[in-house]
């Protein structure tokens, strides 16, 4: 089953609409998270809201937004007045326009987002407008409403769905003359660049994600793990960093490098781990998470059990 929804709407390509759902195409509910703690009791941190001049607590239901126009004077804006100002798109994507997808400064992407049709109405129009993006090879722009914000979203297909990544607005973007200014122009020569060339060509891949590791995931799971066995904690030494005085030299050593890295490529393959993604077969199965089933398949090994709320 999937998971459930952020936003139910339409989409529109002028005349051509269809009801659509929108869900995270990311999690981070995978990575290792900490509560905070007193130190003396044990006990979780909780967090009050509060009266900043009284230290009296405030309810949820008496708390309203509030812009800073001087210090200490706000004007307060209510939801209603904040939902109003965005109807008009609330509950439509709609699509204003399609570029080429390299003309999208990738410093613009937020995060994406998996859109279908929702219930069974409205497939084909559905269809439609996915085969149409595609046949194109245009990214369809278009704009929705989150969290009462209206965001530009970009649209691409995916298979039988879209995929819509949120995008940025220009005054979000900084500006990267006032950190590229500063740096030297350098004349590389060609002995340098031609060396630098070849490293590259040694390294060359294709994108595979699944041959990513997040290494402090790793070792957080390592580190609790060996807490929780009681076992003592010892700082490990860090490799010292080596001042690079000969660049030439520096890159002839590193073809060298290079060349001994794509040897050892070349040797069987180990064996891939199941669901790279997130670390989970390092992890012990969450009580409330996981069938039983599934869990039971898993290997006893790693993941730190969480306390039952």
């Amino acid at each position: 089953m999937a998971p459930r929804a952020n936003w139910k709407g339409f989409l529109r390509l002028s005349l051509v609409t269809c009801p659509v759902a929108l869900y995270p195409a990311t999690s981070e509910s995978e990575k290792i998270s900490f509560n905070q703690l007193n130190r003396q009791t044990g006990h979780r941190i909780k967090y009050l809201k509060v009266d900043a001049d009284t230290g009296d607590e405030v309810p949820n239901e008496d708390i309203v937004k509030g812009y800073e126009l001087d210090k200490g004077q706000y004007i307060e804006v209510t939801k209603e007045q904040l939902e109003e100002i965005a109807l008009e798109s609330t509950r439509t994507i709609e699509i204003d326009e399609f570029v080429d997808k390299a003309d999208i400064d990738p410093r613009y992407l937020i995060r994406p987002y998996y859109i279908r049709p929702d219930g069974k109405v409205g497939h084909d129009a559905f269809a439609v407008i996915r085969e149409t993006i595609r046949e194109m090879n245009k990214v369809a722009i278009g704009r929705v409403v989150l969290t009462n914000r209206e965001h530009i979203i970009a649209l691409e297909p995916m298979d039988k769905g879209l995929v819509g990544t949120l995008l940025r607005y220009p005054y979000e973007v900084r500006s990267e003359q006032e950190y590229f200014d500063e740096i030297q122009d350098v004349k590389v020569t060609k002995d340098m660049l031609d060396l630098a060339k070849h490293i590259v060509n040694q390294k060359a891949g294709r994108f595979d994600p699944a041959k990513f590791e997040d290494h402090y995931e790793s070792a957080l799971v390592e580190l609790i793990n060996q807490k929780r066995a009681g076992k003592v904690i010892r700082p490990k030494e860090r490799p010292k960093g080596e001042n690079v005085v000969d660049l030439m030299d520096a890159l002839r050593k590193s073809v060298g490098g290079a060349a001994t890295e794509v040897a050892k490529s070349k040797k069987p393959a180990k064996k891939p781990k199941k669901a790279a993604a997130g670390q989970k077969e390092m992890l012990m199965p969450i009580a409330g998470k996981k069938p039983a089933k599934e869990a039971a398949a898993k290997k006893p090994a790693a993941r730190p059990q969480r306390k039952s709320a």
